[in-house]
């Protein structure tokens, strides 16, 4: 099982990824959204922004998440470890309910591309 520290690793190194992108997936990624991501095994939440093509998570804390984000992701820390490390696909997931995506229409449509 992913720790903590693993799981906002992973998060940053998602966040490098997308900041050093280019083309579909930068002007997906250039959003400016509250993004919330619990990691229910460890029961954890990470919160706070995609903007500018980054994330910058601003708090974790313990338990679901506390307001709902424009963005909320839902996923083991194993699974979103695997994801960031490429040995887990993000759509393959989403579509098998490993991972959780919940956001508004017009949100999905532009981060399809991310898929």
């Amino acid at each position: 099982m992913a720790t903590t520290q693993e799981c906002r690793d992973a998060l940053e190194r998602l966040a490098e990824n997308l900041a050093s992108a280019d083309g579909d997936v930068r002007s997906a990624a250039a959003m400016d959204r509250s993004l919330s991501c619990h990691v229910t095994d460890l029961d954890t939440t990470f919160a706070g922004r995609l903007a500018g093509g980054r994330i910058e998570v601003r708090d974790s804390h313990p338990g679901p998440p506390r307001e709902k984000a424009q963005i909320r992701l839902a996923m083991t820390g194993n699974d979103l470890v695997a994801m960031v490390g490429g040995r887990l696909n993000f759509a393959k997931a989403w579509a098998s309910g490993r991972v959780k995506l919940e956001a508004g229409f017009r949100d999905l449509l532009k981060l399809r591309t991310l898929l």
